[in-house]
């Protein structure tokens, strides 16, 4: 004779296998929605990163078009100094000014006109539009490439450093603000050691960082 102790975990044992299942079923759909129904929605228009997302587009960038199986589409192309860039069927499209997605959906919707849900993916490659000068005692005087969050310090360095001749209490940068010319001290030394850290400013396309 079956207790009635023995009769309830009978009905524990009996009833565990569907519980098992029916919490698991939900979580196995959950994944399914979630995964992408079809290829197109995965090699949609996004950039590779958010800050290339956020950076707009200037004259004498070098920018990659991709269109997914179009070879005869696809290609490296510069901005021209009139902001526009010259595609195979679209002609003049206008480029500077805008991100990289708002770039790839205008060439999405110009070449929807010719071919079906066609995919497209911008790419800037070369960025020639946003720059900073360094002059005087470095190893390598010049433009540079303003890259993003660029300070006076980086920029110094990214020019070789100081030379042995180089009057580091003079630095200063030189920037245009509202059309006049507005110069700032940078504190070298104070820089180097965190004692002066308002002074390493970040960098504006067009800066000029001066070393007497």
């Amino acid at each position: 004779m079956i207790s009635a102790a023995g009769w309830i975990l009978s009905g524990l044992l009996f009833f565990a296998p569907s519980f098992t299942a029916a919490t698991q079923e939900p979580a196995t759909n959950s994944a399914a929605a979630q995964k992408p129904s079809s290829p197109e929605k995965v090699s949609a228009t996004e950039s590779s990163s958010s800050k290339e997302a956020e950076y707009r587009i200037g004259p004498q960038d070098v920018i990659r078009i991709d269109v997914w199986k179009e070879p005869d589409v696809s290609r490296s192309v510069p901005v021209r100094p009139d902001g526009k860039i010259s595609m195979p069927l679209l002609n003049d499209v206008q480029a500077a000014g805008l991100t990289s997605m708002e770039l790839a959906a205008s060439i999405r919707d110009g070449l929807s006109k010719f071919m079906t849900n066609p995919q497209v993916t911008i790419t800037v490659s070369d960025v020639n539009s946003r720059r900073i000068y360094v002059n005087g005692e470095v190893a390598r005087q010049g433009a540079q490439t303003l890259l993003p969050n660029m300070t006076v310090l980086q920029a110094i360095s990214a020019a070789g450093g100081l030379t042995q001749f180089a009057r580091a209490k003079k630095i200063y940068l030189v920037r245009t603000v509202d059309g006049k010319q507005v110069t700032y001290p940078f504190d070298y030394k104070g820089a180097l050691t965190g004692k002066h850290p308002e002074t390493n400013m970040l960098l504006q396309s067009g800066d000029m960082i001066v070393v007497p």
